[in-house]
């Protein structure tokens, strides 16, 4: 597989520089979680962080009103404490801002997310989607995200991913040096097929904190299948 020379330029790990990180020894697919909004969550995110590999966790905000929000993003950036993996707000800049959180994904026009980077970069990550079109991955990439974000946070309602947004990930992979996220489906062996897309990141989140087995037994799953089947990156001359 033809892939861009740095599978996960754009996420960075804990304790390393704000917006990047150096090549992973982990050359394939990795898990992002897309992390429900209720009390459970920040003891499940802990879990599924100590069990095996997590690159991100994207914090969902479902009706949560600001305060509310803040409260919840701060203890999931506790829940990742020690932990390499980063923290991401959705659309809250003050909420990222007065926690430790990482960074961001925002959505919207895309023209409105240079201003966006310009501003908090490259001190936080700054992640633009949902993309659904070729066109507006394009125009995304042009304001330099950090990474781009192919789905819906909450639609993982099916056991598959949409088969639209698996072939816009690939898309993107083969013709972006941005890395690119793509929202997976409620079951665990949906994260090869996003992994199979070659894109760098599966997006999880029914399939880990609705796992029957729990948070911690899907992440080892989900990362046992990805070592066994999931291509691995091949890197650019």
């Amino acid at each position: 597989m033809h892939h861009k020379s740095s599978p996960v330029e754009g996420i960075q790990l804990s304790a390393r520089p704000k917006n990047r990180m150096p090549e992973t020894v982990i050359n394939r697919c990795r898990i992002v979680l897309a992390v429900p909004p209720n009390d459970a969550a920040p003891g499940q995110l802990a879990e599924a962080f100590a069990a095996g590999d997590v690159a991100s966790a994207i914090a969902l905000r479902g009706d949560m009103d600001g305060p509310r929000y803040q409260a919840h993003l701060e203890a999931l950036v506790a829940a990742g404490s020690g932990h390499d993996a980063v923290i991401l707000a959705v659309d809250d800049s003050q909420a990222m801002g007065r926690t430790a959180a990482d960074g961001m994904l925002t959505g919207g026009d895309p023209k409105a997310l240079k201003d966006i980077v310009a501003r908090f970069s490259p001190k936080r990550i700054i992640g633009y989607g949902p993309v659904k079109s070729r066109h507006q991955a394009m125009e995304a990439a042009e304001a330099e995200p950090d990474f781009l974000f192919v789905g819906r946070l909450d639609g993982d309602i099916r056991p598959d991913p949409h088969p639209k947004n698996l072939g816009l990930g690939e898309w993107c992979a083969e013709v972006m040096q941005l890395p690119v996220l793509v929202m997976a489906g409620s079951a665990l062996e949906s994260a090869l097929d996003v992994a199979r897309t070659g894109v760098d990141f599966a997006v999880l989140g029914l399939a880990v904190f609705s796992h029957t087995g729990g948070a911690a037994e899907a992440v080892r799953r989900i990362n046992a299948a990805l070592d066994e089947h999931a291509p691995r990156f091949e890197d650019e001359e």
